[in-house]
């Protein structure tokens, strides 16, 4: 836990959307009802819901590039131990929210508490997610960003992004089947059992070997960073000439993205190069246009509720895990039927006044507010939990 006097507002505020986007996907009241830009898209295309996770690991790599700048991108051991430490508490978070769920579950279902503790997470425990990914990421991004300085950094993403495009197009593995290249390192390295699923196929989105065109992602964020703020801590931008840079950055690799889409088509599953050119392209655009809103034109009201989710993000991610976990699978009787405490809020409160959908957005809307007065007391205060 630290306190910090001086971030950037408008950073903040793309990690407090982003955030928030990510909590209200993961969280509707039935999964049966959910609005169509809600949803990821089913193998390739790009919907809203799959933009807030690009987005998130985009502003990873610019703070990465600000954090950074005070050890003036040198690799030693004090900043090995830093990258290694963070790269390591979010995996290890991410497998500790897993076992939670799988412990909650087989409670939940009448099972013995020798199968809740140990048999059955150990079993199905999951190794990647979304906390590994982010871990692992940061972790090799960091590695990536402070070895071969942010000057390289473009090169470096490129290498990845061409040896990653290479390996799908020689093993034609486009398709979600059990042959895709992509499946079949995580099927060998990880076990069928410890992975993701998807149409009956072990098939996990935040796999292994698609984490090496994420690492190009984060490099694309420093790359942005790089426009922002310059690596010399004394040189200053003026708002104009960071809009500027970053509308026209993320133009070019959104149109590279897009064309690429014709030979490499976009897939968040794959996390493909054309997905990250035009989420990286559409991130720095956003951030642009928000520097535009915050920062020039001075409108910075509406901006509260998203910086006290941006402040702390991965505290909040991390809780709203743990509370939708607990509220899932704590059941209790009402009028003859049985209701977990989220599906008594839904199917007896949300879906009676609001319908189907409405009522399925309206709960993920709850549990965003209830998450937001936490988060809002932390930024109120200047606390700031580092993860």
């Amino acid at each position: 836990m630290a306190t910090q006097s001086k971030r950037l507002l408008a950073l903040d505020v793309l990690r407090g959307i982003t955030i928030a986007g990510m909590i209200t996907v993961n969280n509707p009241g039935s999964w049966a009802h959910i609005y169509a830009p809600l949803r990821h898209a089913a193998w390739n295309g790009c919907t809203p819901t799959d933009l807030v996770f690009p987005f998130f690991m985009f502003v990873m790599g610019v703070a990465m590039f600000i954090s950074y700048r005070k050890f003036d991108y040198r690799l030693t051991w004090r900043t090995f131990g830093k990258l290694l430490y963070r790269g390591a508490l979010l995996v290890l978070i991410g497998w500790a929210i897993n076992w939670f769920g799988i412990f909650c579950r087989t409670l939940s279902s009448g099972g013995s508490w020798a199968d809740a503790l140990w048999n059955n997470p150990i079993a199905r425990l999951r190794f990647m997610g979304v906390l590994p990914r982010l871990g692992i990421v940061s972790f090799l991004g960091g590695l990536c960003l402070l070895a071969f300085k942010p000057k390289r950094a473009p090169w470096v993403a490129a290498v990845l992004l061409i040896v990653y495009c290479i390996i799908i197009g020689v093993t034609h593995s486009f398709e979600l089947t059990a042959d895709n290249i992509v499946a079949r390192v995580d099927v060998a390295v990880l076990g069928d059992s410890h992975m993701y699923h998807m149409g009956g196929i072990a098939f996990d989105p935040e796999g292994l070997l698609s984490t090496v065109p994420c690492v190009a992602h984060v490099l694309l964020g420093v790359m942005a960073g790089s426009l922002i703020m310059p690596a010399e801590q004394k040189k200053e931008i003026d708002n104009w000439m960071k809009i500027n840079r970053l509308f026209i950055f993320g133009s070019i690799i959104m149109m590279a993205g897009f064309l690429l889409d014709y030979a490499f088509p976009i897939n968040k599953s794959l996390w493909s190069a054309s997905y990250v050119l035009v989420t990286c392209g559409l991130a720095s655009l956003l951030l642009g246009l928000l520097i535009w809103v915050i920062d020039i034109c001075g409108k910075r009201r509406w901006s509260v509720f998203f910086e006290s989710f941006g402040a702390n993000p991965l505290f909040i991610f991390v809780l709203s895990g743990i509370l939708s976990i607990t509220m899932a699978n704590i059941k209790f009787g009402f009028h003859g039927d049985r209701y977990s405490v989220w599906g008594f809020w839904y199917k007896v409160c949300m879906q009676p006044l609001f319908g189907d959908k409405l009522g399925s957005l309206v709960c993920a809307l709850s549990l965003i507010a209830v998450l937001w007065a936490i988060g809002h007391i932390l930024y109120r205060k200047k606390i700031y939990i580092k993860l």
